[in-house]
């Protein structure tokens, strides 16, 4: 049989301090609000991708649509050639950004140029 003392000893050591449990019960409000400010952001940025992809996707269909092969052939050349003097553009800029730290004193950023 259980003694009424024992009972009343094991209830007596779980005391909770009142401002502890009000800090915990504020922490916990805290939190949920910004899981929802978080749900909801990740809800916005969601709907900006779909509108994106869709947007890609009219793009794609416009493109079969008016051209034909010739066409994108030429713009896939073009974007090629852009695509190759953005990395000329880069290397040179890598250079220039070494050789200015070189002439300066700084000590060099650790960017090397593609080869």
């Amino acid at each position: 049989m259980v003694e009424k003392g024992a009972a009343n000893k094991k209830t007596s050591t779980f005391k909770t301090d009142p401002t502890l449990v009000k800090q915990l019960i504020e922490n916990n409000i805290s939190l949920q609000q910004k899981s929802v400010n978080l749900i909801i952001s990740i809800n916005d940025l969601v709907k900006k991708i779909d509108k994106l992809v869709n947007l890609f996707e009219e793009a794609s269909k416009h493109i079969a649509e008016v051209s034909g092969e010739d066409t994108i052939k030429q713009l896939s050349s073009k974007l090629q050639e852009l695509l190759d003097q953005n990395r000329d553009i880069a290397k040179g800029l890598i250079l220039l950004e070494q050789y200015v730290r070189s002439k300066s004193g700084y000590r060099e950023s650790g960017l090397r140029p593609l080869d």
